[in-house]
């Protein structure tokens, strides 16, 4: 699912420079800074609504969790043994957890976007393929870390092996063996849904700037003639 390729992309024609459109000195205009805002808002919750159901993770190789790279190694032995059933049940719900809990973004992400100042919204539109992207993580990062938290602890505590995982990676980490970050299993698919949720607002964003005529369509004209 995609962000709302017209608002986004109108915006952007408007504010960024494209044929016609106004400068960065005149996003002082009340208007276009609230087309921005709106823009910025609906994505968010077309991104949210992508991840938060069921294979929201799971099915989407770009962001669908596996156990941490230093012990992907575990998952081949537990093949190797026959526990290929208890291995993917665990990778299934590491996935499951990221799409129970990115629903709770949504009313960051929009409070995020009604505390923008008129600098954040200058620097987004003269920033790099990302900067909405960036301002998004820079200012929810914290708060949704403390919000997805939980969540995903809850969801893991329904498979027994999430505990040996942490078992064994609180001593592989004890040892230099694992990354202190990812010797809990709930605070990697924590980070690891984290970082999902940006990938998908930074890929819509950024295909958004490289083709803004291209995505914009008759809405786009709808608003250039309102304003």
């Amino acid at each position: 699912m995609r962000f709302p390729a017209a608002i986004f992309a109108a915006t952007f024609m408007l504010l960024a420079g494209a044929a016609h459109a106004l400068s960065l000195d005149a996003l002082t205009n009340k208007d276009a800074a609230a087309g921005l805002k709106e823009a910025l808002t609906q994505g968010a919750g077309k991104a949210v609504a992508a991840l938060g159901r069921t294979d929201g993770f799971l099915g989407n190789p770009q962001v669908k969790i596996p156990l941490p790279e230093s012990l992907q190694q575990i998952e081949s032995l537990m093949r190797g043994f026959g526990l290929g059933k208890q291995a993917d049940e665990l990778v299934t719900t590491m996935n499951r957890a990221a799409e129970a809990a990115v629903p709770e973004a949504k009313a960051l992400l929009v409070n995020s976007v009604k505390q923008m100042s008129l600098k954040d919204a200058k620097d987004i539109l003269a920033g790099g393929d990302d900067a909405a992207t960036q301002y998004f993580r820079r200012t929810t990062a914290g708060p949704l870390t403390e919000k997805f938290r939980p969540i995903v602890k809850k969801a893991m505590q329904k498979v027994k092996l999430a505990d040996k995982y942490d078992q064994l990676a609180g001593k592989a980490a004890k040892f230099g063996l694992l990354k202190d970050e990812d010797a809990h299993l709930d605070g990697y698919v924590t980070q690891k849904t984290l970082d999902g949720l940006y990938l998908m607002i930074a890929e819509e964003e950024k295909a958004i700037r490289k083709d803004p005529v291209s995505a914009a369509g008759s809405l786009a004209r709808k608003v250039f003639g309102a304003l």
